[in-house]
């Protein structure tokens, strides 16, 4: 990709930058002269990730900043101090996420799958979104995955708490971002920021092998052959940079060219529905004690 992509001297956040797809994808975008801001738990993991990235690309304006999706008042607290001590964003990239293959819990009582992948990015975009205005245009770009098209969401049940399975947990995920994604473009008409998902493919990543059963990776090898991290995260560097993309949204990227996504993505009931069920989620989350 250019160096004179439309991404250079922009400000792009990326969340989970400190391993798999995510730091790949930071490493690619520092590669084309962004100031990256690397969105990650484990401090001592991403300290070690920015600076492999900073070798690597020669990019020294990358940051790390902390940030437990797994808390929204801890979103809560990361976007509040981003907001003060920030004045430019250009690009969001949600791109963390877990796989489990039991069921867990969040800090907020949410199933650990949905709560990371999805409602703690929608509420991350939420509290970002003036900033992504006032320094429009720009794009937010939402990991998904086809498995979204395979597995039908239990709107009625996001959590599962009537019967877990680990990949209808993951597609309940995806299959948000996706809904999420095609509500923004709605909400969002008329301001020059951009939404997009996109669909990395199957990789190997220490989010699909740990944990797994071995018939189980056997099993999503055969229907999904795997890819390498790089160019996994090639779709996510070319909705995030591309010049022929500007002003693009509502589109679902795969191997850099648009793809369809499942049908029930596209009803405006559903979209509608699952907002206001993330607000509700959000909301009584806020409003517990510690």
């Amino acid at each position: 990709m250019s160096k004179d992509s439309w991404i250079k001297g922009k400000t792009c956040l990326i969340t989970g930058a400190n391993t798999g797809i995510g730091k790949e994808t930071a490493r690619q975008i520092a590669s084309l002269g962004a100031h990256v801001i690397m969105v990650c738990r484990n401090q001592e993991k991403g300290a070690q990730a920015k600076e492999e990235i900073i070798q690597t690309t020669d990019n020294k304006n990358i940051e790390l900043l902390i940030c437990d999706l797994a808390s929204l008042k801890d979103v809560k607290r990361f976007a509040e101090e981003f907001l003060r001590s920030h004045n430019s964003l250009h690009v969001l990239i949600n791109n963390a996420g877990v796989f489990h293959m039991k069921r867990t819990t969040s800090h907020d009582g949410y199933e650990s799958t949905f709560a990371v992948n999805y409602l703690a990015h929608y509420y991350l975009t939420e509290l970002l979104l003036p900033l992504l205005k006032k320094n429009a245009p720009s794009r937010i770009i939402n990991l998904s995955s086809n498995i979204h098209r395979y597995f039908k969401i239990k709107m009625k049940d996001p959590f599962l708490e009537k019967g877990y399975l680990g990949p209808q947990a993951y597609s309940n995920s995806k299959t948000a971002m996706v809904l999420f994604t095609n509500k923004l473009v709605r909400e969002l008409e008329g301001t020059e920021v951009t939404a997009n998902s996109v669909n990395p493919g199957h990789v190997k990543t220490q989010m699909t092998t740990v944990g797994l059963s071995k018939v189980f990776r056997k099993f999503a090898d055969i229907i999904l052959p795997p890819r390498t991290i790089e160019n996994s995260a090639k779709t996510s560097v070319y909705v995030a940079s591309s010049n022929d993309l500007e002003g693009i949204s509502g589109k679902y990227f795969t191997d850099c060219k648009e793809s369809k996504t499942a049908k029930m993505t596209k009803n405006v009931l559903n979209q509608d529905f699952l907002w206001k069920l993330s607000k509700r989620l959000v909301t009584e989350a806020m409003a517990k004690k510690d």
